[in-house]
């Protein structure tokens, strides 16, 4: 791949994440919801520890033409948030229809559009460093997409309950 075209991808992915990293930081801010705002301000501080990750590669890039042997950050942070939203209080406290539940909803697409990108990039990079950083950060975004896609599926499922949708 070019160098223009693999400093082109390298600065949509960082835009990416300054977006995800703003959109959960406003989300954090405009809930009254405290478990909702502790999830998208951790789901924020990933977002900057991808940014991290991407402006050391970038740097590394300009400079060098390739890519740099990184030791990338476990998803461990994951397994927090899970347990943070499939507790059952905060199941209750969130409005299936309401700013949170909207909000849920938009990272899901956001993860989805963050998911194919790297994944795409990751199929087609032919420097090994290149796929590593692509295919981490496709599975992290696959972490939160199916945190927020297993909080939605929940949510839903209360709607449906609460407004008797079941036709049984």
């Amino acid at each position: 791949m070019s160098e223009s075209k693999t400093t082109e991808i390298l600065k949509m992915a960082l835009l990416m994440e300054h977006r995800g990293k703003a959109f959960y930081k406003k989300v954090a801010e405009q809930t009254d919801n405290e478990d909702v705002k502790k999830i998208f301000n951790i789901m924020a501080d990933e977002e900057q520890l991808h940014i991290d990750f991407l402006i050391k590669q970038f740097t590394y890039y300009q400079k060098n033409k390739k890519f740099d042997n990184i030791k990338y950050a476990s998803e461990a942070t994951s397994d927090s948030i899970a347990n943070l939203i499939l507790s059952e209080e905060i199941k209750h406290t969130i409005s299936s229809s309401g700013f949170e539940s909207a909000a849920i909803s938009a990272a899901i697409d956001m993860e989805n559009k963050a998911i194919s990108v790297y994944a795409e990039r990751a199929k087609n990079a032919t420097d090994k460093e290149e796929k590593a950083l692509y295919e981490w950060l496709a599975n992290w975004e696959k972490d939160h997409l199916k945190i927020l896609a297993d909080l939605n599926k929940e949510l839903t499922e209360k709607i449906w309950y609460d407004n008797n949708f079941w036709p049984f």
